[in-house]
């Protein structure tokens, strides 16, 4: 299979879909890799590594895009690369279509094989191809509320860890998935008072478990949710529903009700955002201040460490990329059921059952 590795045009989006070594593992397996000119250079990959590697490097988006079977990105295609959608082309790549209504619209009408780094699911209902992006932007999460935090911003001025005789800053945390636990574990270690909130008791038992009793564990509700808001000074929402966009845990009453520069950073924000009042933000300008809180809501946060997030991406989603350019799609869905639940559209329909209902489609067996 021809498979081609365009550069990422997202603003500020620095990583690449697969490092040098993971071009050269498609080789071995016999197939041509194609990779934009420049494409690695924000991860501090050169294109003579991928040379090395057995690429072969393109002049220009459109040269990579035209000549290759299958696309391997780290962000959904953005509204310039909808022109080289077209049909029986594979796409894989981080596609979070609950909140890219157009993208799914331009996948169905051009009949691409769409899969989503987001939604490959394996038996135990964990997704490993999102996990180490998770991990990652859990561990930025604190480093960005610390920011926001900051008098300059618009932010409280309180310091997480607090001082010598004055109180450490409180911080909730939504969600106990792999980013909430990876906030949890960092928020502790900068001797912030933490409590983290989920529906799932056994969740909240492990992070007890594992942080020796360091942080506070509350299941979920509404009331609960209110209650602890208006203690916080800084919220993480970090609540995915494989497929389907976040539901809206905080209430545009409850962010009014919130303490006067306070802050909230929204890792759900690619599936819609955990509060009402979250919306898309970039690197270039991060942060805005809606009803006296300072809101973080950047949709590529782990494109902040390009090279640590580009080997941990690659490290988790090469096997399946190789599975599909061994096999082609419905061959590597059939063998690998994780990759099935991957396939968000195909052959002009919806496949995924959380994406079709997130968007109003009827859903299709793909087969």
């Amino acid at each position: 299979m021809i498979v081609g590795i365009p550069r990422e045009i997202k603003t500020d989006e620095n990583r690449v879909a697969m490092t040098p070594a993971g071009a050269g593992a498609l080789r071995r397996h016999g197939h041509l890799v194609l990779v934009e000119r420049g494409a690695g250079l924000g991860s501090g990959f050169e294109d003579s590594a991928y040379r090395a590697a057995g690429a072969r490097i393109m002049p220009s988006a459109a040269a990579t895009w035209s000549k290759s079977e299958m696309i391997l990105k780290v962000k959904e295609p953005q509204r310039s690369e909808f022109r080289f959608l077209r049909p029986g082309l594979i796409v894989f790549t981080y596609l979070h279509l609950a909140a890219e209504p157009e993208l799914a619209r331009q996948l169905i009408r051009r009949r691409v094989a769409a899969l989503g780094y987001e939604t490959v699911q394996i038996e135990d209902g964990s997704l490993p191809l999102l996990a180490p992006m998770s991990e990652v932007a859990g561990r930025l999460a604190v480093q960005a509320g610390a920011w926001c935090l900051q008098a300059q911003n618009g932010g409280r001025g309180i310091l997480l860890s607090g001082a010598s005789g004055v109180r450490p800053a409180r911080i909730l945390i939504l969600g106990a998935g792999i980013a909430g636990a990876n906030a949890c574990q960092i928020a502790v270690g900068t001797g912030a008072e933490v409590t983290v909130m989920d529906i799932s008791a056994v969740r909240m038992r492990y992070l007890h478990d594992i942080l020796g009793g360091h942080v506070n564990t509350l299941m979920s509700n509404h009331a609960a949710v209110e209650e602890e808001i208006g203690q916080a000074d800084l919220v993480i929402g970090a609540v995915l529903l494989p497929g389907a966009r976040t539901p809206r845990l905080v209430t545009r009453k409850m962010v009014a009700r919130m303490k006067r520069g306070a802050a909230i950073v929204d890792l759900s924000i690619d599936q819609g955002g955990v509060s009402e009042t979250s919306r898309p933000t970039t690197h270039e300008d991060p942060i805005y201040v809606e009803g006296h809180v300072v809101h973080y809501c950047v949709t590529n946060m782990p494109a902040a460490v390009p090279h640590t997030s580009t080997y941990a991406l690659t490290n988790a989603t090469l096997s399946y990329a190789l599975d599909l350019a061994d096999h082609g799609v419905e061959k590597a869905c059939q063998a690998k059921p994780a990759l099935r639940h991957g396939l968000n559209v195909y052959n002009g329909h919806v496949v995924h059952p959380a994406v079709a209902q997130a968007l109003g489609y009827e859903v299709h067996e793909p087969w």
